[in-house]
């Protein structure tokens, strides 16, 4: 086989596992999805706030979800120092703060978070102290906690939190996203290593499921929902400030 039919093929194989992977998470997980927009929409109509945390490659959803087009103006990202985004030097300094006992608990004492609230914390293998810490802790100040990760990885490998539990545990709603262990879909002859992973397309998704379900919901309750739309449309920054103003005391990524 050519080069460059080769390469056509893991590609198109690629999407291929991606596509399986979105289809095994809408049909299994589409009620707790609906369930989790609930949850979203239910803080709104309240007043409340709504944040999203995930580490590392992690953040990536957390983050599509914030000041985003067509998204929902009040989603907030819950940032730590050194541990959200893949910008951190050296890289390995992020994943080594993820196994940090009590930073949780001093991130979430000295955010906005209150009790009512929404937050939504990602992790895949729902494993590392800080995501656990930071649900069980969330909890116990009656946020309530909507985790996705993948299951499969408290199967399969052990908790580094004190308690032995995974994040999966600790949530009110729980939100598989059926990555298997290892994140990477593809193997090939000479490769000794599995590669290209697909937890960042199957996790944005599920989040961006979430809020398109929380803004239906809103509107099937007479609540305008509080969208962005994009800043290159005629009148897209004109309607974001509206909406922003509106929403000032609930809106954090502009302080």
């Amino acid at each position: 086989m050519a080069e460059s039919d080769r390469s056509d093929r893991l590609a198109g194989n690629y999407f291929d596992a991606a596509i399986d992977l979105l289809r095994q998470v809408r049909d299994a997980e589409g009620d707790r999805i609906t369930a989790a927009g609930s949850l979203l929409a239910d803080a709104v109509a309240a007043g409340g706030r709504i944040f999203s945390f995930g580490a590392g490659h992690s953040s990536l959803p957390a983050q599509d979800t914030v000041y985003r087009a067509g998204g929902l103006a009040v989603m907030n990202l819950l940032s730590v120092p050194g541990v959200v985004g893949v910008d951190v030097r050296p890289a390995t300094l992020g994943s080594a703060l993820e196994r940090v006992d009590g930073l949780a608990a001093a991130v979430l004492d000295t955010s906005p978070l209150e009790a009512g609230d929404v937050l939504v914390i990602i992790s895949l293998s729902g494993r590392n102290a800080l995501p656990v810490e930071m649900a069980l802790h969330a909890r116990a100040l009656g946020i309530k906690v909507i985790g996705v990760t993948s299951v499969a990885y408290a199967e399969a490998t052990t908790s580094r939190h004190s308690s032995g539990g995974f994040l999966k545990d600790h949530c009110d709603l729980v939100l598989d996203s059926r990555i298997p262990v290892g994140d990477a879909e593809l193997t090939l002859p000479g490769i000794d290593a599995p590669f290209a992973p697909a937890s960042t397309v199957v996790t944005s998704a599920i989040m961006q499921a979430m809020v398109a379900t929380a803004a239906g919901t809103l509107a099937e309750r007479g609540i305008d929902p509080p969208l962005l739309r994009s800043g290159n449309v005629d009148g897209g920054h004109d309607w974001n400030a509206r909406v922003m103003g509106a929403y000032a005391d609930r809106i954090f990524y502009r302080q």
